[in-house]
């Protein structure tokens, strides 16, 4: 897919689910290095549609040193971000380092830090309020709440070319063998209709769900292996018990070119480990 920049504010991708198909806006990524961020609201929502799950990795602002409950970003494997692309429903998003945008102004940049600014002292302000009003109500003993309306509607990089230009990247999907061999497992599942998330804590490549992992536990430990490439006896066995403690079956998955036509095929072993004599 053609990820130029031209394309990415107005483009759209059809939707060939059915004959009359409508129009829909492509899904902006963000890189941050070589990692693909989603920061809209609305992309999160069509992008969960899709069956990407994702992880959310941003501090709450009212919150920012506990890690228990996160927000946007949310970051996603480069696997779900290529796929999405090669469905054409996502592009990457931000400006060509290299150039310039035409329509920021100085006087605009500068009207856009003012308003940073004016709504950090309104927030310093309406924090101090908040602090008084806990220390009042520890010391009354009454439920009492504030609102605060925070800075977040603004945190589109609209007027910032320079926020812009860092979150801009080209797409940093490596082409060696074992990326390429992940990249096709992890379309294979999907196009089964599972879900996937990082196994890296069960010592795997994916986590795979038969359906929505905020209503399923997930069934296999998927660990993505060249045809040709060799395991260790030692290895094999650690993965099938480590399965075994957490129940959950492992698949080991190759990706190769078919034998009825050039497309690639993916080839699943199950592992179940079923003890000592």
């Amino acid at each position: 897919m053609d990820l130029s920049e031209a394309n990415i504010t107005k483009q759209v991708s059809k939707d060939d689910a059915g004959e009359g198909s409508m129009a829909r806006e492509l899904i902006k990524i963000n890189f941050c290095g070589s990692t693909p961020l989603l920061w809209r609201t609305e992309d999160l929502k069509a992008a969960r549609e899709l069956g990407f799950v994702g992880t959310l990795v941003g501090s709450l602002a009212r919150q920012p040193r506990q890690n228990t409950r996160l927000g946007r970003p949310l970051e996603l494997l480069l696997e779900e971000g290529r796929l999405m692309a090669d469905m054409e429903r996502a592009a990457v998003s931000g400006l060509d380092s290299k150039s310039e945008d035409p329509e920021v102004s100085p006087a605009v940049v500068e009207q856009y830090y003012a308003g940073l600014e004016n709504s950090f002292q309104e927030q310093s302000a309406l924090a101090l309020e908040d602090r008084k009003m806990t220390l009042t109500r520890v010391l009354t003993e009454k439920q009492k709440a504030m609102s605060v309306q925070l800075c977040t509607a603004r945190a589109g990089l609209a007027h910032c070319p320079q926020e812009r230009q860092f979150l801009t990247a080209d797409w940093p999907m490596p082409q060696d063998e074992r990326c390429k061999c992940r990249f096709q497992v992890f379309k294979d599942l999907r196009r089964r209709g599972f879900y996937l998330t990082s196994a890296g804590k069960f010592g795997g490549d994916y986590l795979v769900y038969p359906g929505d992992p905020l209503r399923f536990h997930a069934h296999f430990i998927a660990v993505c292996v060249s045809m040709d490439e060799s395991m260790p006896l030692c290895d094999v066995l650690a993965i099938a018990r480590l399965g075994s403690n957490v129940k959950k079956t492992v698949l080991l998955c190759s990706s190769g070119e078919s034998q009825d036509d050039e497309r690639e095929e993916v080839v699943y072993t199950s592992l179940q480990w079923s003890g000592m004599a």
